[in-house]
């Protein structure tokens, strides 16, 4: 209001703060949500949160109880600290009582600090004067909450982060939305762009409507004037199916099921995937990609779970990279290494190994082509070798042969003659050039099955790299329990040893004593 510039409000109808809760949801560190059902925990979120969107905050709450109702005002401001080179956070705080239609300030330690405190909250907020504070209970009702950031970040172009004007039902990053309305506008582009998975990086409301995994029917979210409408994912998947996965914990705890949801997206096969990964009802992974880049395998596979037995970072944007948290990633990896083998063909994809096989049979019947002994002297300088050496990759800018298989393999068969496929000898570790029937150079089909036949070799070595690891985890936790079974039983050893001292010496006490005791009756 003071000088005409945007301003982010947030508003609820809930129970309000007194002024106990206004000071402990202003403070830093403090929280008292320890449910399994609440994912805060560490007492910063809101602090953080609003800082990140903007340099200072005022909240309003009023709260009813059985007696009295209150008002309470509090304001946390980044510019007034960094201004007046304050050493310590502070957050000036006023209440007031109302009772009867009386309003009376709610004084702990004296007017002065009171009034101290009012004064710079009408300093340093939008509100000019005590009368313009109240005005904005107006709206609140009985009981509820408004939270009211002020002086939004700016860009490095000296622009709002935010963006107003380009929807006005919703608000967006400025430099996402901008980058999605380039000049990038060809069809695959415009395709990628309007997908959920794309538009949540930019799109407050496409965020909020996956927010919550279970649809919630006690609230609603209202931005903008408009509902946000709850969108569940997996009810959207295509040829879809449930996973469990049963975590180990510990040699202790209690075993607990985890619920995957998998399938493909309705647009596949685009080169979008991900698991969008729960925690106790609330995203804190969206789309996360566990496949690695560059290869078919997985494309267009959408996931959803909700893993409660790891913890989210403090942020909430992601989780603590634990040991359980890596062998999630692994068992993710192999659902949808497991998923893609056994459903890729629905979407037009042949089995990962198919085409390979095929070819491998074809050799056996078809004499091979020589292989020219030094590639660097017998082949054009322009054309790509299989097993060159590290300064030919170097200034191809490729990586290693096994990873390049496929962009050797495509360039091997533009330079054969028509009617050819190249084929990878394993045995011999060397390209034969086999006949292929039913080929041509103008098929439709030859690069989509030149795809699936170059890169069965890295598909086959990722399955069996998660299966290494996932024994390797096996191994690890037997050697934990192990570990501590040997420490157990060391310590009963122990107490065992201390017993059989204690004994020995109780033994030998009582044979002295008798020994005592017969020779004072000879005597």
């Amino acid at each position: 209001m003071k000088d005409n510039t945007p301003a982010l409000l947030f508003q609820d109808d809930g129970g309000g703060m007194d002024p106990e809760s206004m000071r402990k949801c202003m403070s830093l560190g403090y929280s008292s949500k320890k449910a399994n059902t609440t994912i805060g925990q560490y007492g910063n979120g809101f602090k953080t949160s609003t800082m990140r969107l903007g340099a200072d905050v005022i909240v309003f709450s009023r709260a009813s109880c059985a007696s009295h109702v209150t008002q309470s005002i509090g304001l946390l401001s980044y510019t007034f600290l960094r201004r007046t080179g304050q050493d310590d956070v502070i957050v000036p705080m006023v209440d007031f009582e109302l009772s009867e239609q009386r309003m009376e300030p709610i004084i702990y330690s004296s007017q002065d600090d009171w009034d101290a405190d009012l004064q710079i909250i009408l300093g340093w907020s939008p509100f000019a004067s005590k009368e313009e504070l109240m005005l904005q209970f107006e709206d609140i009702g009985p009981h509820g909450t408004k939270v009211i950031i002020f002086n939004l970040w700016l860009n490095d172009d000296g622009m709002l982060e935010l963006e107003f004007d380009e929807d006005e039902e919703d608000i967006r990053l400025r430099d996402e939305a901008i980058c999605g309305s380039s000049a990038r506008t060809n069809k695959h582009s415009r395709l990628v762009r309007s997908l959920l998975s794309y538009r949540i990086r930019f799109s407050l409301r496409e965020y909020a409507s996956i927010l919550y995994l279970r649809r919630f029917s006690n609230f609603r979210i209202i931005l903008r004037g408009k509902s946000v409408q709850q969108f569940n994912i997996a009810d959207e998947l295509k040829f879809p199916k449930v996973v469990k996965y049963r975590p180990k914990l510990g040699i202790t705890s209690k075993e607990v099921l985890v619920e995957t949801t998998i399938g493909f997206m309705k647009e596949a096969p685009l080169p979008i995937s991900g698991f969008n990964v729960y925690h106790k009802n609330r995203l804190i992974r969206p789309f996360w990609k566990v496949t690695s880049d560059g290869g078919s395998m997985g494309l267009g596979v959408i996931g959803v779970l909700e893993a409660n037995f790891i913890e989210p970072a403090h942020d909430k944007q992601d989780f603590e990279r634990t040991s359980l948290f890596i062998r999630l990633e692994m068992k993710l990896k192999q659902i949808i290494t497991e998923y893609w083998t056994k459903h890729c063909h629905l979407i037009g994809y042949q089995t990962p190994g198919s085409a390979y096989r095929t070819r491998r049979e074809c050799s056996a019947d078809q004499p091979s082509v020589r292989v020219p002994t030094n590639p660097q002297k017998e082949f054009p300088a322009d054309r790509h070798v299989i097993g060159s050496s590290a300064n030919a990759q170097k200034e191809m800018h490729t990586d290693p042969p096994v990873i390049d298989l496929a962009a050797n393999m495509r360039q091997e068969l533009n330079n054969s003659p028509s009617g050819t496929c190249l084929t990878s000898n394993v045995q011999e570790g060397m390209p034969t050039v086999q006949p292929v029937t039913g080929l041509t150079a103008g098929s439709p089909n030859r690069m989509a099955s030149l795809d699936n036949s170059a890169t069965p070799l890295v598909d086959q070595i990722c399955e069996e790299n998660i299966q290494l690891f996932l024994r390797c985890e096996e191994h690890i936790e037997k050697e934990s329990d192990l570990k501590q079974t040997i420490a157990e039983l060391e310590r009963e050893l122990e107490e065992t040893r201390r017993k059989c001292a204690q004994l020995s010496s109780h033994l030998e006490s009582q044979r002295k004593q008798k020994l005592m005791k017969l020779r004072t009756n000879e005597i």
